[in-house]
Order: structure tokens, then sequence, then C-alpha cells
């Protein structure tokens, strides 16, 4: 396989995890769901999930719910912050970064602003 058939494939997958985790973040009642693919802007990761919460316990809820259903298919989270704020958490999983935020910190820090050239990924039921 070529390096460019590689570099679609792992382009494929990514988009199909990064589909995966934002249909769970849906089921869990998250607002204002963004999936952004970022590969023109970064070497670490494909696409840029930001999800917002209405509260602390949505934060959790919603971040369990992403893990359960990706480790549903077989895919484990790398790295993760944010476990104890009440405001924004991070879960990284390499192709696919996620940030769930509560409305403030998403205003706050324009993470689509950073990104404002990337396009965005058309969901179905997000």
């Amino acid at each position: 396989m070529t390096l460019d058939a590689l570099s679609r494939r792992r382009q494929a997958d990514a988009r199909t995890l990064a589909k995966a985790a934002a249909q769970a973040a849906a089921e869990k009642k998250g607002e204002d769901i963004a999936l952004l693919n970022i590969t023109r802007f970064s070497a670490l990761a494909d696409y840029l999930l930001i999800v917002s919460a209405a509260s602390p316990a949505h934060l959790s809820a919603l971040e369990e719910k992403i893990e359960q259903s990706l480790e549903a298919l077989g895919i484990c989270v790398s790295r993760r912050d944010g476990r104890q704020s009440g405001s924004w958490r991070v879960l990284d999983y390499g192709a696919l970064m996620i940030h769930l935020m509560r409305p403030e910190a998403r205003e706050f820090y324009g993470l689509e602003r950073l990104f404002r050239g990337a396009r965005k990924v058309r969901l179905q039921n997000a």
C-alpha cells in the first residue's frame, strides 16, 4: 500500500471514529456539537469534536458515554485532561481530539475561531 493510500485510509478511519464520538455525544444530549476536519491545521490530529455540556454532571455523563461507545469499537482514550474540572474536559484519541466544554468556557477559549478555516463535517441526528 502506498503512503498516499495509507494516509487516505487513516483519514477514513479517523472520520468514522469522529462520527461515532459525535453520535455518542448526541445520544447523551450534548449541545452545539461541532466536528471539524483539521488536517490542514494540525499534524497531531485529523478531527476536532467540540461539544457543549449544560452542567458539570453533564460533562461527566458525556465523557463516560463517548468513552464507552469508542471502547465498544476497540478504541481507548490515549490521554485526558480536566477530569476534576467542572468546565472543560479533553479526550485525546490520536487522530481525534474531543473537547467537552461548558458554554462559557467554549465562548472564552473560542476553539472554533482558532480553526476558522476548517471544514465542518455534516452530522446526522447530532
